[in-house]
Parts: structure tokens; C-alpha cells; sequence
């Protein structure tokens, strides 16, 4: 195999198959990555046995052929090139590269030995703008679990009734739910949970106008941006019933500005740690939320800001973490709470094109 290729290309090519490579397996070859130089074109391809990646990027080749390298080592040494053209050629014992004045021999690995790029027959195929799902995922995606032993939690919901495309995802302390209209999709009922992280990794490339699509298989998502197709399993299991979670009536109702609520929050959360809770009080007749704070030994805090409110005085104690992580996903001026009483979750929501909701369970006042 030997080519050409713009050494900016490479790279970012590079950095989209390195997450697919595997870097705890006992097999070295998974933790390469497989070049593969047909026609015009070079494949880079990268597994781990369950995420896969592919993409695909013009070159100048003189020579087809295939070969396995050490993907980190490789993105390594391209990020480190200077902006000029580099000439890769390789066998199944060795590669080298060259740009610039500066050359490099690598060891090369087996490509029989690679695994092959999965063939999945795929059913239901949805297509969304990148911008739209990058926005989604970002506001959902945060509040997957990290304990990986309720596998169902780490995965965001993804759904397509009616023309609505919604994502849901909960550690079961908080629930962040994130709509919009999809109305020249064909798919019907459109269901699945996907990885979290490998959605943020989706969310993470580019930004470009051509759609992201996802297609689903039996028990993988197959997911196609521009060059790059990339297959993950599914998450099998059933994702818990957060319908019943979300109220149907409050007893409080305040629309708060969210640059100011963000910064009170900051302030009083300061005398507590980083996972203690800030106290909501608000006073429906002075139209106010005053924000506190206390920690044993160390002292209190206090901050009132304006607010509109309607319905009955309310307090309502909850994590400040959580609350920050929540309103930092809101992309409109203001965000509306509403709360049914003290032992009972709160609710963040916004309206517009992309609707959220942001569900916080209530700290035990004291």
C-alpha cells in the first residue's frame, strides 16, 4: 500500500476511528487501526468488538492494499506533522511515513487478523439535522448514570411517535426529557436506548448541514454522518416508566431568569459542598424566590431574586449540583418552575422549537 493524503485530513480522520479502538483488550490487533487504500479513497477502520467505526477520505493512491497499525501511536505522530502532505506506505510487517523532512517505521500487524466491519440488516432508519441532534443529546446525555451496573440507565431513550422525536435519560435522582417536531420523517414507532457517551461522541464531530442517520438492527444502532458509519450495540432491557413521573398539575408555577438563577445558585451553593442542597423559598405576593444555603460550622447564605409566580408559597430543598447541571442545558432566557410541594420532585421545562424538561427529586427539608 502506498499514498498521499493532506495531513490535516488524516488527522481528523484519525480522531474519529480512535474511539472505536480498543485499548484494554488482549488482542493487540483491536487496538489498531485497519487501512485500507482502494481506487481513490482510504478506509480507516477501528473496533472493539462492540463499537465500530468507518470512515472513508479521498487520497492519492499509488499503490491498493491493506495494513494494520497502532492507532494511538499513529494519531500521535500525525498530530505532531507539519501542515504538508503525507506519504504513507505499508505492508503487513511495517509502515512508513514521511512529511516533511521528518520520517517514521512503524510496526505493522496482520490485517487477515482484523475483524471484519459488521453487515447488519437494518429496519427502522430515521434522519435528523446535525445541529438538532447535537442540541438534543447535549441537554439529555449529562445525566445518564455512571454505575454501570443498572446497564438501562447508562443509555438514552430515543423515540419517533407521531412526528415527535423525543430523548429521555435519568439516573433516577433527576430526569431530563428534550422533544422536537420531526414531521418528514417515514419511520414509525421508532424506539431504542442507546449509550449515552457514545451519543455525546456523535454530538462531539463536526458541525456540518447534512443529517445524522440512525438505523436500527436487531440489537445494534447503526448511526451514518457524512463519511463516518459507526455500529454500537444496543442497550437491551426496559427502560423505566418515566411517564408517570412527569406531574399533571402544580401547586407553584414561577418563570425565573436563567443567567441570574444560574449565578444565585452558583453563590449560595459556595457554603456547602459540592453536592448539598440549595433551598427554594417562594413568596407569591412579593413575586420573589429567595435562594439559601447552610452548612453546620461553616455558615449560611441568602439571595432573592425577582420572579413571576402564581399559586401558593412553596419551599422546596434541592441539589445544587443537579439544578446547575439541569439549567445549564436551557438555551431560552427564561425557565419556568413548577412545584407540587416540598416532598415532591421540581420542575424545570422551557418551550420553543426544542422543548425541555428537567425533573429534580426534592431534598428532605430540615
Amino acid at each position: 500500500m502506498k499514498l498521499s493524503i493532506n495531513k490535516t485530513e488524516l488527522q481528523n480522520a484519525l480522531s474519529t476511528v480512535l474511539k472505536g479502538a480498543s485499548s484494554r483488550s488482549t488482542l493487540p490487533v483491536l487496538a489498531g487501526v485497519l487501512l485500507e487504500a482502494r481506487g481513490d479513497m482510504l478506509t480507516l477502520q477501528t473496533t472493539d468488538l462492540e463499537l465500530s467505526i468507518q470512515y472513508t477520505v479521498a487520497a492519492l493512491i499509488e499503490e491498493e492494499g491493506r495494513a494494520v497499525v497502532p492507532a494511538k501511536l499513529l494519531s500521535d505522530i500525525v498530530k505532531n506533522l507539519s501542515d504538508a502532505a503525507v506519504h504513507l506506505s505499508a505492508d503487513e510487517e511495517s509502515a512508513e511515513l514521511s512529511c516533511d523532512g521528518a520520517s517514521f517505521s512503524i510496526k505493522a500487524l496482520n490485517p487477515d487478523d482484523f475483524p471484519g466491519f459488521p453487515h447488519v440488516d437494518t429496519m427502522q432508519q430515521i434522519e435528523v439535522p446535525f445541529s438538532q441532534f447535537a442540541s438534543m443529546v447535549r441537554r439529555v446525555a449529562r445525566v445518564v448514570s455512571r454505575d454501570e451496573s443498572r446497564a438501562i440507565l447508562t443509555g438514552v431513550l430515543i423515540t419517533l411517535e407521531q412526528g415527535s422525536l423525543r430523548m429521555v435519560a435519568t439516573d433516577s435522582y433527576r430526569l431530563a426529557v428534550t422533544e422536537t417536531d420531526l414531521p418528514d420523517s417515514q419511520a414509525d414507532d421508532f424506539q431504542a436506548v442507546i449509550l449515552g457517551s457514545f451519543l455525546q461522541e456523535i454530538a462531539s464531530l463536526p458541525k456540518s448541514d447534512e443529517p445524522v442517520s440512525l438505523a436500527l438492527a436487531e440489537n445494534q444502532i447503526v448511526v451514518t454522518y457524512r463519511n463516518t458509519v459507526f455500529v454500537n450495540r444496543r442497550i437491551e432491557g426496559n427502560f423505566p416508566n418515566y411517564k408517570q413521573l412527569l406531574p399533571d398539575s402544580h401547586e407553584m408555577r414561577a418563570v425565573i431568569d436563567v443567567d441570574r438563577l444560574v449565578a444565585a445558585v452558583k453563590r449560595v451553593s459556595l457554603l456547602g459542598q459540592s453536592a448539598s442542597p440549595v433551598r427554594f423559598d417562594v413568596n407569591v405576593a412579593s413575586q420573589t424566590v429567595q435562594l439559601s444555603a447552610a452548612t453546620q460550622d461553616v455558615g449560611s447564605a441568602q439571595e432573592t431574586l425577582p420572579c413571576s409566580c402564581e399559586g401558593e408559597d412553596v419551599q422546596i430543598a434541592l441539589n445544587s449540583g443537579y439544578v446547575l447541571e439541569g439549567l445549564g442545558a436551557v438555551e431560552t432566557p427564561t425557565v419556568t418552575l413548577d412545584v407540587i410541594s416540598s416532598m415532591r420532585p421540581g420542575t424545570f421545562t422551557t418551550e420553543g422549537e426544542e422543548k425541555y424538561l428537567y425533573l429534580v427529586m426534592p431534598v428532605r427539608i430540615s
